[in-house]
């Protein structure tokens, strides 16, 4: 055994987060550690490397086993060294018996210039240090060091910048690379894969899928344990849980022991009911009481089965829109970024459509963020970014927990979002994010990780926007958290395009991809997975990888038309004002029709009405006509704002 507990209670004050667990981690094992946000994951991993004191039962540790943790925390490093050295840091002792080699020659170089002979000791010394240097391979920590870093996702020509000069993301890739330099016998892994991009996490699985030590990661990417681990341990109700597979296994493992623990629940409660009716009948009868006595100790013996209904806290997330925008929601033309030397995007052109769901991917460094800034509005640019009608755009940012006021309430900084609810509407909205009672008194400071991200997305779509974008929306949520974010994205009427590592999430929410390569946007109207089965098929044609998919097509270098100005066209002019206002008024129309559907549909829940069979018939069948009459509006809308918007570019 490497690591563990043993009967082990852990509390934060009146918090209980474990009790009486015992978890032993072996040699090899590759585990995935889960459970929803709050229970406690990061806590059980501050305890296995020592960090955290148990209130009650022991942690063991080999004296022998060393321990790697890679945590969030681990950001507040800083210096001014290169990245290549920080990594380097993992070779300690080599980089010791290096220094030491450098003193050797020092003094073997002095002894010659003073013309005496070479002490034999000191070449003693010198031998055996290169010897050690052999045994160590530390002529390849150069070679080692660069290889890891480059498959993180660091260039070249980022080896020898500082490390103060990168951000939060890229540092944390630093300190993973130092920690699997070091190949410690215990990996430990809080979320290594948020500050990934997809090629540095699919080569992260290569390289910890041949890990000869043992790894314990806590992480929302099902698609990552699914290929990484060999055996779940599931926090759950301050107990730990184990399953001998991936993450899949679990799932399937789990609903099996639930339907099986719930049927022996059932037929116990039947026969405790029946020996209690047995007991309430003949405990006061001579003839049947040694009977009922002997039921009654039975039923005091008995062990319980627990009900396994599942307590889960469920976020009820509900992405609503005000209005519907125009057809075309945004258009991107003749679109260019660079950062210095560093090109995003060249000339590029795009556009996104009512109903897109779309996954921008692609490399770190390509600009995924920079280019959904561009369509957000907050990222200057060359070129033009041309909004639709009635767009209702609201902004998820990566740096969106970071931006947070520490300082403010949840409320306070919920009253920040600029939506125009009263106290009462902010209260029923973060209590749909698990935030009630005196939770929205609680500092933002105090709050974890995934506590911030519900806060950012709470603010998000406290708006009723019609387009979202979201900047890495899955970080710091649990599995679970992640699921009912999908499935919420999945019934949104509005459209969105989303920054994600996350594949699981991408599969489940993407009808469309947006790729960054070669200074271009280029889009394949499919599916994640349909987009990877493409890839693949590519390959093994022996066919370009750049190529995707029903692309759509972009010219290479737009060519510059001049401007000719046309006579004013009164007629034109005219027909555009007239379409306007049949816009206006069927927006006003549809309003009302809302009013009135929500009206009649408030009418039929109603006590009186639901119990008169002949009124909720009549009112029923005001409702269906009133919702028929919203659909046809809606379709007449679409069609005059079409037609507004083509007269609009005949102008």
């Amino acid at each position: 055994m490497l690591a563990g507990f043993q009967n082990m209670t852990f509390e934060f004050g009146a918090r209980v987060i474990l009790e009486d667990a015992t978890w032993h981690i072996q040699p090899g094992e590759h585990i995935g550690l889960i459970g929803y946000n709050g229970t406690g994951k990061s806590t059980l991993l501050k305890l296995l490397a020592g960090e955290y004191t148990a209130s009650g039962g022991t942690v063991e540790r080999s004296r022998s086993t060393s321990i790697g943790y890679l945590h969030q925390d681990l950001l507040s490093f800083d210096t001014s060294d290169s990245i290549l050295k920080v990594a380097m840091g993992a070779f300690d002792k080599v980089l010791t018996v290096e220094n030491e080699l450098e003193q050797l020659v020092q003094e073997m170089e002095l002894e010659e210039k003073a013309g005496k002979p070479q002490s034999e000791q000191l070449l003693n010394t010198y031998t055996d240090k290169l010897h050690e240097m052999d045994l160590l391979d530390g002529y390849n920590i150069h070679h080692k060091t660069e290889e890891v870093l480059q498959g993180l996702g660091f260039s070249n020509a980022h080896l020898k910048r500082p490390y103060h000069e990168f951000s939060g993301g890229w540092r944390m890739r630093v300190l993973l690379a130092k920690m699997i330099l070091q190949k410690p016998d215990l990996l430990l892994l809080d979320e290594p894969t948020n500050h990934l991009d997809l090629p540095s996490i699919e080569w992260l699985e290569k390289y910890l899928k041949n890990y000869q030590g043992s790894v314990v990661i806590v992480s929302h990417d099902k698609y990552f344990l699914d290929r990484m681990v060999d055996k779940i341990v599931e926090l759950y109700q301050q107990d730990l849980h184990f399953y001998n597979g991936n993450y899949s296994f679990y799932e399937k493992e789990k609903e099996m022991r639930i339907s099986i623990q719930q049927k022996a629940y059932e037929n116990q409660k039947d026969y405790i009911r029946q020996q209690e009716r047995f007991i309430e009948r003949f405990k006061a009868k001579a003839s049947k009481a040694a009977a009922a006595q002997s039921a009654m100790k039975r039923l005091d013996k008995i062990d319980r089965i627990e009900n396994v209904e599942m307590e889960r806290p469920d976020m009820r997330i509900q992405f609503r829109i005000d209005r519907s925008p125009g057809k075309l929601l945004v258009q991107l033309k003749d679109a260019s970024k660079n950062f210095g030397d560093n090109q995003i995007i060249l000339h590029a052109e795009a556009e996104i459509e009512r109903g897109d769901k779309i996954a921008l991917i692609g490399a770190n460094g390509k600009g995924k963020s920079t280019v959904l800034r561009i369509v957000a509005g907050t990222e200057p640019f060359t070129g033009e970014r041309i909004w639709g009608h009635h767009v209702d755009a609201s902004f998820y940012a990566q740096h969106q927990l970071e931006s947070l006021n520490l300082n403010d309430s949840v409320l306070e900084e919920m009253k920040q979002a600029g939506s125009g609810k009263n106290e009462l509407e902010l209260r029923t909205l973060l209590g749909c994010f698990l935030f009630s009672g005196d939770d929205v008194d609680k500092k933002i400071k105090v709050l974890s990780g995934g506590e911030k991200a519900r806060v950012a997305l709470a603010k998000t779509i406290a708006g009723k926007a019609n387009f979202l974008l979201l900047d890495e929306p899955t970080n710091h949520l649990d599995i679970h958290s992640c699921e009912l974010l999908a499935e919420a994205l999945n019934k949104y009427e509005g459209s969105y395009i989303l920054v994600s590592h996350d594949r699981y999430f991408i599969s489940k929410t993407a009808n469309k991809i947006w790729e960054i390569e070669d200074g271009r946007i280029k889009v394949f109207k499919g599916n994640y997975d349909e987009y990877v089965e493409w890839n693949k098929r590519m390959a093994s044609q022996g066919k370009p990888a750049t190529t995707k998919a029903k692309p759509e097509k972009q010219a290479e270098e737009p060519v510059k038309q001049p401007v000719i100005s046309q006579p004013v066209n009164k007629e034109a002019k005219k027909l555009l004002q007239k379409q306007q206002k049949r816009v206006e008024q069927l927006e006003a129309d549809i309003k009302h029709l809302q009013s009135e559907s929500n009206r009649l549909e408030l009418q039929l829940s109603a006590p009186e009405i639901y119990a008169d069979r002949q009124k909720f018939l009549v009112a029923e069948s005001e409702y269906k006509k009133a919702a028929l009459s919203l659909t046809v509006a809606m379709q007449t809308y679409d069609a005059a704002l079409e037609k507004l918007m083509e007269l609009e570019e005949e102008q």
